[in-house]
């Protein structure tokens, strides 16, 4: 059986530029087929109300959905008329999704809240396209090497064998440290420790970005602010990608490909196929 797997982006978060590419990173995966629709960069409801329904089209057998915040009143309407179609939803957002699981269990939704997938700097006076990008690169390079893509992986993998099998289970997930490290299958104390302090700053940098966008009002204070959370991220990737280096060096980095018939393997040694 093919699972048709609808998924719409609206706005942006690191985990959405690469959501659809970590189920099937060959483009050649046999046992499912994905869409995806988007509304940009902007997530208001009159964008959420045209996106949404589209993917009804697609006759998909379960729908992501992933925005930031998904309490603000974009991504809640996304939620009100995923929750009224005949179709599994799942949510994919960042840490203020936190306060909205409660809402999304009596929705009937399954929910992914990745907590080291920070609001980004959005200040006009730091926040080009240029640093917009780089900021997004760094955030990838976070969520990739410390586990956290994986967990993604891991539960949208899960939910297409039950769709495979007629019994779909969404997940309830939340994505903590211990989560995204555990995930990251480290082998190496210190590569795990690295990767660890790479998530936890992270997640501290959605809080320095919300007091510069939204908190204080001064520019000659704002911008320092949101000019220091990107610089905290950009070292977050350095510690990442120092963790992958040094399980590199005794060849243990942990790799899940998809196989041939669409399962999940798994190797650590480079020169052994996956099993």
């Amino acid at each position: 059986m093919v699972v048709k797997i609808g998924i719409i982006k609206c706005g942006n978060i690191g985990t959405s530029p690469v959501l659809d590419l970590l189920l099937d990173e060959r483009a050649d995966r046999p046992n499912i087929d994905v869409r995806t629709v988007g509304s940009g960069a902007k997530m208001n409801p009159e964008q959420i109300e045209d996106v949404v329904p589209r993917i009804a089209d697609f006759d998909p057998d379960f729908v992501v959905f992933i925005s930031p915040n998904p309490g603000a009143p974009g991504p809640a309407k996304a939620r009100e008329l995923l929750s009224e179609m005949d179709v599994p939803a799942i949510i994919i957002g960042d840490a203020p999704g936190m306060g909205k699981k409660d809402e999304m269990d009596e929705q009937g939704l399954g929910y992914i809240i990745v907590q080291g997938d920070p609001m980004i700097g959005a200040r006009r006076e730091l926040l080009d396209p240029t640093e917009m990008a780089s900021f997004n690169s760094d955030v990838i390079k976070v969520l990739a090497l410390t586990g956290a893509y994986r967990v993604v992986q891991t539960a949208l993998d899960t939910v297409i064998d039950g769709a495979a099998a007629g019994n779909i289970e969404l997940p309830k997930i939340a994505i903590t440290t211990d989560k995204a490290v555990e995930a990251g299958n480290f082998a190496n104390p210190y590569a795990k420790a690295k990767a660890m302090a790479a998530y936890e700053m992270a997640m501290k940098v959605a809080d320095v970005d919300l007091k510069g966008c939204f908190m204080v009002r001064e520019m000659d204070k704002y911008v320092p602010i949101v000019a220091s959370a990107h610089e905290m991220i950009a070292t977050a990737a350095k510690l990442a990608t120092e963790a992958r280096e040094l399980e590199k060096a005794g060849n243990t980095v942990c790799r899940t490909p998809h196989g041939g018939d669409g399962q999940t393997l798994a190797k650590t040694d480079l020169m052994k196929k996956p099993e």
